[in-house]
């Protein structure tokens, strides 16, 4: 029998490409199609200053992040503003060290704070991820049933070393940051065909990141661990 909490990834991911190109299609209506079509007036609102535009996404989309704004958003502007394969790198990077923030700052400066609103959840952390924390921490990603920002936390103030959950998060998340990179790529396509051809790819893409975190689900549910408790 199939577990019903398998089913979150994919409604979740399906709804927010939904709230997207609703999105987008409601400002067509209103008459704004010339600006969402216009890759020079995006770029000139992010990236139109070179580096300082990169960084200055990059900077947004951590903070963002780090405040628990859905990452997803960002990776979808991201490959809007910067087509799919830089949009997905940005948004991945600036997401990685928006968790590299709530992790340091749950450890360094907030650890009272966190143990005494999450010390449940800390200590299911700490437990699940003290052997292989890279491996634990990119099933925790590619199935992402939990809060990014409050599992940041949490994680902060375990005994767990940062490096390798910071690099396994920024593994996880690369996949559908992948997915609603292409999406927001597809949307500033300049042709129909392009835009069919992405979004629809953009799908196709979304349901095999949820299978493999479906399939990393079911193999750590056989070594008796629950990814879904764990978040």
């Amino acid at each position: 029998m199939a577990n019903p909490g398998g089913l979150k990834p994919v409604l979740k991911g399906l709804a927010l490409l939904a709230v997207f190109g609703g999105l987008v299609l409601l400002a067509r209506s209103l008459g704004l199609e010339g600006h969402l079509t216009d890759r020079q007036w995006i770029l000139g609102q992010v990236q139109g200053h070179g580096l300082a535009g990169v960084l200055f996404f990059l900077a947004i989309t951590a903070l963002t992040t780090g405040l628990g704004i859905p990452r997803q958003i960002t990776a979808f502007l991201g490959g809007y503003a910067f087509g799919w394969f830089w949009g997905t790198i940005l948004a991945t990077l600036g997401t990685a060290v928006g968790c590299a923030m709530d992790f340091a700052v749950a450890r360094y400066l907030g650890r009272d704070f966190v143990l005494a609103r999450f010390d449940r959840r800390a200590a299911k952390l700490d437990a699940f991820l003290r052997t292989g924390p890279f491996r634990t921490t990119l099933a925790i990603r590619l199935f992402p049933v939990g809060h990014n920002m409050l599992t940041n936390l949490a994680a902060g103030v375990t005994s767990i070393p940062a490096l390798p959950f910071i690099l396994g998060s920024a593994a996880g998340y690369l996949p559908q940051n992948l997915v609603f990179a292409i999406f927001g790529g597809g949307i500033n396509a300049e042709s129909g065909l392009g835009q069919t051809l992405s979004i629809g790819l953009s799908v196709a893409l979304l349901a095999v990141a949820t299978w493999l975190g479906l399939s990393v689900y079911r193999a750590f549910k056989r070594e008796g661990m629950d990814l879904e408790e764990t978040e």
